[in-house]
C-alpha cells in the first residue's frame, strides 16, 4: 500500500521518478476524456488561453490544435509538470504561441482580463478553497470569457472517492458543489454535462 499510495499521490504535485511516470501516464490516459471535455466548447475562437494545472502537457497542445490561431499560457505548481509540459510543447513555444511557467491558482499571477478562454482538466481536486481559486480564474479573463472544468469523478463515484482517502488534499467536487462556487466568484451561465457511461463531468461558465 505505501508505493501505491505514493505513486497516486503524485496527481496532487508530482515529482521524482514516481513523478515523471505519472505525468506520462496522465497524457496518456485522460486523453479521451480531455478531448470529451473541450469538444463540448462550441462557437469560440480564443485569441488567448490559460490551461490551469497543466501536468504534462498535453491537454495544452490539444487546445493549441483546436485553435490555431490562439497563444496559450499553461501553468502548474510542480517544478517537473512545469518541465515535462514545455517538453511536451516545444515546437508551440519556439513558434511562439506557448508559454509554461510555475504558478498556484490560489495567486494567480497572470495579466488581469487577459484570456477569452482559461481550462482546468483534472486539477481542481486540489485546488484550495474553490470559489477563492475560482474568482482567481475570473480575475485573469475578460468579461465574457469562458472557463472549462473537466473532471474525471463526479464527485459521487466511489473509486474516486476511495482515492480521496488515500491521497492527502484531495476532494472530489459534484457538479452542484463546483456551480456554487462559479456563481459566488462571479460567473454566469453555467452549463454541465455528464458522460453517458463514465462519471466524467464537464463544466462550462463565462465571467459576468
Amino acid at each position: 500500500m505505501g508505493l501505491f499510495r505514493d505513486y497516486v499521490s503524485q496527481t496532487r504535485k508530482p515529482e521524482g521518478v514516481l513523478g515523471k511516470m505519472m505525468l506520462k501516464g496522465m497524457n496518456g490516459g485522460h486523453a479521451k476524456m480531455a478531448d470529451w471535455g473541450i469538444a463540448h466548447l462550441k462557437g469560440l475562437q480564443p485569441a488567448r488561453i490559460a490551461e490551469l494545472g497543466c501536468g504534462g502537457g498535453r491537454n495544452a497542445g490539444a487546445l493549441l490544435e483546436r485553435y490555431p490561431s490562439a497563444k496559450l499560457t499553461a501553468v502548474d505548481y510542480s517544478p517537473l509538470s512545469v518541465e515535462k509540459a514545455a517538453e511536451y510543447n516545444r515546437a508551440m513555444i519556439a513558434a511562439g504561441r506557448c508559454t509554461v511557467q510555475q504558478g498556484d491558482v490560489t495567486a494567480l499571477k497572470l495579466e488581469q482580463e487577459a484570456y477569452d478562454l482559461a481550462t482546468a482538466f483534472e486539477t481542481i481536486y486540489f485546488w484550495k478553497g474553490l470559489a477563492h481559486c475560482f474568482a482567481q480564474v475570473a480575475g485573469i479573463l475578460k468579461p465574457g470569457g469562458v472557463f472549462l472544468i473537466v473532471n474525471e469523478s463526479d464527485g459521487t463515484d466511489q473509486t474516486s472517492l476511495r482515492f480521496e482517502k488515500i491521497i492527502d488534499g484531495m476532494k472530489c467536487h459534484t457538479v452542484q458543489e463546483i456551480a456554487a462556487a462559479l456563481e459566488s466568484a462571479g460567473f454566469t451561465d453555467i452549463k454541465t454535462a455528464h458522460h453517458s457511461e463514465k462519471p466524467w463531468i464537464t463544466v462550462i461558465a463565462r465571467k459576468a
